[in-house]
């Protein structure tokens, strides 16, 4: 390893890092938001801003607990977390299994909103597995950047970074072993849309059940709003 990424590992340990920025993750939970706001009304599980208010209530003290960064974890806000993630994942296949009862039904209604409520579903369903995986994995976001690594819970995915340790330098130089690399939120999201599109692993694999659990349920319910959802509404259009 040149001698000045050894200094630079150095001065920073892994528990003085400053951690992940909070804005992305409050982003992604905002969008989620809005997306099931503007769901059609049959595709509601619950009246329209009694799922959109808990989330909110559940995020704000997450937002105080780390407005900027990632850096601090307590029970209350691993709880509240994990508990707003349940609540995005859940709701969202609630409007999934709606919508193909209402296909199944054959009330389908206006094939134009079904499409929409279609790829609305579609995206929520990327973003809520996405945060789980996030929470998930080596114990977190907390977990993953303030613990040594010989401290971390056995990780739930194998990226692509932990296994270039023996590749050519200038990809050698970035994986785990060699720049002490973690996953931050847009690498779950990569996963979760690769998951969503290709309805399987791609270069992330799973290694513990319930990461494998989350994947397949994602790749379920990815496959039905794909194939049979969005083209019963492509028909209904014609």
């Amino acid at each position: 390893m040149p001698a000045d990424r050894a200094e630079v590992r150095t001065r920073h340990p892994r528990h003085q890092r400053r951690g992940e920025a909070r804005l992305p993750a409050a982003v992604a939970t905002v969008v989620a938001i809005a997306l099931y706001l503007a769901l059609p009304e049959q595709l509601l599980v619950f009246p329209r801003f009694v799922v959109p208010a808990l989330e909110m209530v559940l995020l704000v003290p997450l937002i105080a607990i780390n407005p900027r960064r990632v850096t601090r974890q307590t029970r209350f806000s691993r709880v509240v977390s994990l508990a707003l993630v349940v609540v995005i994942g859940v709701t969202n296949l609630g409007a999934l299994g709606l919508l193909i009862h209402d296909l199944v039904a054959g009330a389908a209604g206006d094939g134009k909103a079904l499409l929409l409520g279609a790829l609305q579903v579609w995206l929520t369903n990327v973003i809520a597995f996405g945060l789980a995986y996030w929470e998930l994995d080596r114990g977190g976001p907390v977990k993953r950047t303030q613990a040594a690594r010989a401290d971390l819970p056995l990780a739930d995915f194998r990226f692509s970074q932990d296994e270039n340790g023996d590749t050519v330098e200038e990809v050698a130089a970035g994986s785990s072993v060699k720049s002490d690399w973690v996953p931050t939120l847009v690498d779950y999201l990569y996963v979760s849309v690769t998951n969503s599109t290709a309805f399987s692993p791609t270069d992330t694999m799973p290694l513990s059940s319930r990461a494998k659990v989350l994947m397949a349920v994602q790749s379920v319910a990815a496959l039905l709003t794909s194939l049979l959802v969005i083209a019963r509404a492509v028909s209904v259009l014609k």
